[in-house]
């Protein structure tokens, strides 16, 4: 199923909505498209292709990841600069002024009926296709753990990041330490809660998507220079989809 805003491209897509797989994977920020009459929010074309935009190599890696495991895949359409659907509504990082040290002209002053079109437009849609998703797995007894897809920058604010990956869990702990192990640990530059902790604040999809309805959830962060190809994609969702077959 799809949702569409006026022959825009699509707010939600699910792919692969009946695998068998266990894992239903989640791709919060898979687009960096912004609809022509916002401007590019006043961002530069530059701009608009870094990660402050989206998760760059995310959505190849979680694509190929759903084919490898036969898996459920809720993508999403549009930039997390109009919204971040990983980010708690009303929250400075939902509709961010500043991304990184990056000033965003077209989220300064927004209106309530902007901040209101928005949530509406591609929040809710959103959320609520992953809601039935799950909703319907979980009437028919169907063991789900719920895998967010991301990629992180290589430098942050001037900090060099050593990491290749992480995983990133709160509840599900034990879920996540088997896959930091299974992915290579410390010795393959794959660490437990980095580069990015949960928390209730900065957090949607583990707090409300998983730990809400007692499901396992971790997100899996990978270093976007590793996935920003083909190649590299293809390499990463083929060790993703090991470390979940083994895990899961």
């Amino acid at each position: 199923m799809d949702t569409n805003e006026k022959g825009l491209p699509p707010v939600v897509q699910v792919l692969n909505e009946t695998g068998a797989s266990p894992v239903v994977l989640v791709c919060e920020h898979a687009s960096a498209f912004i609809p022509s009459r916002y401007e590019g929010l006043g961002l530069s074309v530059t701009d608009l292709k870094r990660h402050i935009a989206w998760d760059i190599g995310a959505a190849d890696v979680a694509r190929r990841l759903s084919a490898l495991l036969d898996a459920p895949l809720v993508l999403a359409g549009y930039s997390r600069l109009l919204i971040d659907l990983n980010r708690p509504p009303g929250s400075p990082a939902s509709m961010p002024a500043i991304s990184e040290s990056t000033a965003i002209p077209g989220n300064l002053d927004l209106t309530d009926a902007e901040r209101q079109h928005r949530t509406g437009t591609y929040f809710t849609p959103f959320q609520q296709r992953l809601t039935a998703l799950l909703d319907e797995r979980q009437l028919a007894g169907t063991v789900t753990a719920v895998i967010g897809i991301h990629s992180f920058t290589p430098v942050f604010k001037g900090f060099v990041r050593p990491w290749h990956g992480g995983i990133l869990f709160r509840h599900a702990r034990h879920l996540g330490m088997k896959l930091v192990a299974a992915l290579g640990g410390e010795a393959a530059n794959v660490a437990a809660n980095e580069p990015y902790q949960i928390s209730d604040g900065s957090d949607y999809t583990v707090p409300i998507h998983g730990e809400a309805r007692g499901l396992d959830c971790v997100l899996v962060e990978v270093r976007q220079d590793l996935i920003a190809d083909g190649a590299g994609a293809e390499h990463w969702a083929l060790r993703l989809a090991a470390a979940l077959r083994e895990c899961v």
